[in-house]
């Protein structure tokens, strides 16, 4: 038999698939996608159509109004999923991914809080359960992040701050969710490099990003075998997302992710993927395992 090669390739040069490091830039709060320059890529129109890889589950996304979380949002959607987007306060942003979901058809609705609060998680997981009558996915992805290049200046307020957003929050929202998902379901944790390569000035982010990493491998040991579902992390690198601009000085965010294999920061669809992967029934023999998506910067 013969082969004949495509005539179009669909591979693409992740050297220049999307832009080089920004340009200087900063922003106050927990920042704003709109406000950056560029505008972070969430796949809205890179992603695809989706192939129903999730059809029929029902997910909570955390931080899910910008970054990271909005690009694994719309991708559940695409791929079938009913998701809940749940944010902290910048409502707008909230309101983009929904609108963007539901006017593809998808199933959508936007849950206001801070998931540092053991009641507001209780509550998250009970609007997914009123809402679609089920919860299959369970994704752990708020953060917060602020540099400190002096250990005198990060408080003990700060370090509480970082430990309730990124790592109590997962605690909470895992206590509140196992009792309503069943054997398949998926809870998945965002992790960081930073959790193998810290920076010194990001000393209560790194250090919270260590623990989410044993949380998630000791969790996968724990309730693995009695419930049948599964635990996994992703890790990524320098991702471009409103993290950067509002927790890293201007002249630092001109350099951002020019330390990886290919000279840019990662966008935010390029780690939707592998967050539905790891949700999908294809990964039902992958738990415990971190998964790193970081431009080739070393993670063990």
């Amino acid at each position: 038999m013969t082969m004949t090669a495509p005539r179009t390739s669909r591979l693409v040069d992740p050297r220049t698939r999307f832009p080089a490091p920004p340009p200087p830039q900063e922003q106050g709060g927990t920042g704003r996608e709109g406000a950056m320059e560029p505008e972070p890529d969430y796949g809205q129109e890179t992603y695809g159509p989706g192939s129903g890889k999730l059809a029929g589950l029902a997910a909570i996304v955390t931080g899910a109004d910008s970054g990271i979380g909005r690009a694994v949002a719309l991708a559940y959607a695409r791929e079938g999923a009913s998701v809940i987007v749940s944010y902290l306060e910048n409502d707008d942003d909230a309101e983009h991914v929904t609108r963007a979901i539901t006017e593809e058809g998808g199933n959508a609705f936007a849950v206001r809080g801070d998931v540092g609060s053991e009641q507001h998680c209780a509550e998250l997981v009970q609007a997914a359960v009123d809402r679609f009558g089920r919860l299959d996915i369970l994704v752990n992805n708020a953060a917060h992040q602020k540099r400190f290049d002096s250990l005198s200046d990060l408080s003990a307020d700060e370090w509480r701050l970082t430990f309730a957003t990124n790592i109590d929050a997962m605690f909470y929202l895992v206590k509140a969710a196992v009792p309503h998902m069943q054997p398949g379901a998926s809870i998945i944790n965002t992790a960081s490099v930073q959790a193998y390569q810290p920076s010194g000035n990001l000393l209560a982010y790194a250090t919270t990003k260590g623990a989410i990493v044993t949380f998630t491998k000791a969790l996968a040991a724990l309730i693995g075998e009695e419930t049948g579902i599964r635990v996994n992390a992703v890790a990524p690198g320098p991702i471009w997302t409103p993290l950067i601009p509002s927790s890293t000085p201007a002249e630092g965010v001109a350099k951002f992710g020019e330390k990886s294999v290919f000279g840019r920061p990662g966008q935010p669809v390029e780690l939707a993927p592998v967050y539905v992967l790891l949700a999908s029934p294809a990964a039902s023999y992958i738990t415990g395992t971190v998964y790193a998506v970081a431009g080739g910067m070393p993670v063990p």
